[in-house]
């Protein structure tokens, strides 16, 4: 009969240690995903205090004065110091950044100079509308960067590639105020094919009843399916004009990534193996998911405060234009309340983009 490795003592076969690897790779594997998401939760509320602490500091010595802005060159010292003192611009900068962080912590942005409105309903009035247009330009800008990247980059040094890299060039060259203004003078004022840059809904139609302030969601909610029509036929040229911007840098990388996954040995093994071309430009594809990801969670957190000028552009009314009105009327506490969230959602973001590519690539060491 005839004997096993079972006694003590006895090292395991290769074959069982293979067996034994997955199993004790596994549980390593997810205690370092849980490590990285306990540091970058504790990591948020250190960078959260450090933006509040900077954007009070910064807005407080701008040049100017906020009550000299609301009551107009004509007043005299006496109105503007009673205005200064009932704003509470007279109190030491100290007194003022205790209180004004002691409020942030309990959701208290403090209210608007000039409406007198709580700055918490106003972000959460006008944030919405800004990830709305962010999203959809995002999504139009990777479907189309992504495309013309991979063709650029399966045919490297061809005609094809040529043409993309002509045309990322073009969209480089072009400010995005400027493509906004072209894009509404052909599609509005010449070809009448959108309706005006006056807003989200026509004037026939009627905001839904808010839910989850979001415009298109509550409009499918309320079953409102000509507001919802509306809606996205004039949010076409405002997601265009955005999504110009970042077609280049989607195109960029996915031409590098892909170009250079070309020339690989996975690529010529794939090949080799008979697999289609459609396959392996698939495998290709994949190389570029971390860079792509990455570039997407930088756009985000740009896009969301910087699409300020799109904004005014197309009366979107969202985030960017209402901190854009607050700076020109040096309202501070909607000023900080803007750097405030804008800072805290490039953080959110870039929190859930760590936890995907560490989900997607284990390889990745986090130390």
């Amino acid at each position: 009969m005839s004997t096993t490795n079972t006694e003590a003592g006895d090292a395991p076969s290769p074959a069982s240690t293979e067996l034994m690897a997955p199993a004790v790779g596994a549980p390593r594997r997810r205690r370092a995903f849980w490590g990285l998401v306990a540091k970058r939760l504790a990591f948020i509320p250190l960078a959260l205090f450090a933006v509040i602490t900077i954007s009070f500091l910064l807005v407080s010595i701008m040049p100017g004065d906020p009550a000299l802005a609301i009551l107009g060159s004509t007043a005299n010292e006496q109105e503007v110091a009673t205005v200064r003192s009932q704003l509470g611009l007279d109190r030491p900068l100290a007194e003022r950044y205790v209180t004004y962080v002691g409020g942030v912590l309990q959701g208290d942005f403090g209210r608007s100079f000039f409406t007198g409105q709580p700055i918490r309903d106003e972000i959460v009035k006008y944030l919405p509308a800004s990830i709305e247009l962010v999203v959809m330009a995002i999504l139009l800008a990777a479907l189309v960067g992504i495309s013309i990247g991979t063709l650029a980059g399966y045919c490297r040094g061809r005609a094809p590639d040529k043409a993309v890299r002509v045309v990322i060039a073009g969209l480089e060259a072009i400010p995005g105020f400027l493509a906004g203004l072209l894009l509404i003078f052909a599609f509005f004022y010449l070809w009448r094919l959108v309706p005006s840059p006056t807003g989200r809904l026509g004037i026939v139609n009627i905001y839904p009843p808010t839910v989850t302030h979001f415009l298109l969601i509550d409009l499918i909610l309320a079953g409102d399916w000509n507001g919802l029509r509306s809606t996205l036929h004039r949010s076409m040229l405002p997601v265009l004009t955005l999504a110009l911007a970042a077609i280049p840098l989607f195109a960029k990388i996915t031409r590098t990534t892909v170009g250079g996954a070309m020339g690989s040995k996975q690529i010529q093994y794939a090949r080799a193996c008979g697999l289609s071309e459609w396959r392996v430009v698939q495998y290709a594809l994949l190389q570029a998911r971390t860079p792509i990801l990455t570039y997407t969670a930088m756009l985000f957190g740009a896009m969301v405060g910087g699409s300020a000028i799109i904004e005014t552009i197309f009366s979107w009314q969202g985030l960017g234009q209402w901190g854009l009105k607050a700076i020109v009327a040096l309202d501070i506490p909607a000023i900080q309340g803007f750097v405030i969230v804008t800072g805290f959602c490039t953080m959110l973001v870039y929190l859930v983009l760590d936890l995907v590519v560490a989900a997607l690539d284990p390889r990745i060491q986090h130390g």
